[in-house]
């Protein structure tokens, strides 16, 4: 029985292959413009009091087999994706003083070879227009900044919360900063950021559009594929591939499909029961494209009546 529903999902799978989605003639900018980017850095910087504003990139993953994926804030600033990047901007008049520095891992090819291509210092210097420097000279750097007289205020985006108890890498560095340079003051950035970002420009409306369409036909297809006996984790695999195939970068977030008693919890994640006849079935389900998620809800009766 479970290996006929199984074939089933293959042969659906073959067909969705070899359709012709509606999604894939949907058009998309090719990408955001550096001088997208400059402008938003530009407006984050308008009311911010004199000082250094630092911006961090997500961190390796601990094993270099794992997924990377760079943060929504550093990548709305830098459009740069490798880890242990960091951003600085010198702040007077609200506006920016000179070139940001961005910091990035240099080139190793003994490393490459384990975790894949390295931008490198000389490539973000030429693609991106920053003055460019290698990641461990951050702290280096900053000081250096501090100590030619740039007012001691520090703004910061990323993972930064004082108050917590367990520190995140972003944390310590923060606080080995100001431990290293009496009288500086921490501004967190997030949220001024987050304003920001409220307000989307005509290729971010774009990628959300194309975001949403992927997943509008992965629920099509999730919704014609189900029936009872199969179990939760065929349709969810059938709505990630749509995702995969249709260009997304990957789920947005964890694909819920909960059937029966597993369409009531809110954030189901398991994704791991057989589907039974009379039961309801909730899809909450987001493409993530270029770094813009969509989330879509669907509830539908697993023998379509």
């Amino acid at each position: 029985m479970k290996f006929r529903y199984t074939l089933q999902l293959f042969r659906r799978l073959a067909l969705v292959a070899i359709a012709t989605s509606s999604v894939c003639a949907l058009p998309t900018a090719a990408q955001i413009q550096l001088s997208e980017y400059a402008a938003r850095r530009t407006a984050f910087a308008q009311g911010l009091a004199d000082g250094v504003a630092v911006a961090f990139g997500s961190p390796a993953p601990e094993e270099d087999y794992s997924w990377f994926y760079q943060n929504s804030r550093f990548s709305y600033f830098t459009g740069l994706g490798e880890a242990e990047s960091a951003l600085l901007m010198v702040v007077r008049g609200g506006a920016i003083v000179g070139k940001p520095i961005v910091f990035v891992q240099p080139k190793d090819p003994a490393r490459e070879v384990w975790e894949g291509n390295r931008l490198g210092v000389d490539s973000a210097r030429i693609i991106y227009g920053f003055d460019a420097r290698p990641a461990s000279t951050l702290n280096t750097v900053i000081d250096s900044v501090f100590a030619a007289g740039a007012p001691k205020v520090l703004h910061v985006v990323g993972d930064y919360n004082a108050a917590r108890a367990l520190k995140s890498r972003d944390d310590q560095i923060v606080a080995a900063i100001v431990s290293r340079n009496p009288g500086v003051t921490v501004q967190p950035g997030n949220a001024k950021l987050g304003a920001g970002r409220r307000v989307k420009s005509a290729t971010e409306l774009d990628f959300l559009r194309k975001a949403i369409a992927i997943t509008v036909d992965a629920h099509r297809e999730a919704m014609r594929a189900t029936e009872p006996g199969m179990n939760e984790f065929e349709i969810q695999a059938l709505i990630e591939y749509t995702f995969r195939r249709n260009g997304a970068d990957r789920p947005g977030f964890v694909s819920i499909v909960g059937s029966g008693p597993n369409s009531t919890t809110l954030h189901y994640g398991d994704d791991d029961r057989f589907i039974e006849n009379g039961d309801v079935i909730v899809m909450d389900i987001g493409a993530a494209y270029r770094g813009y998620s969509a989330d879509v809800t669907r509830t539908i009766p697993a023998n379509g009546r």
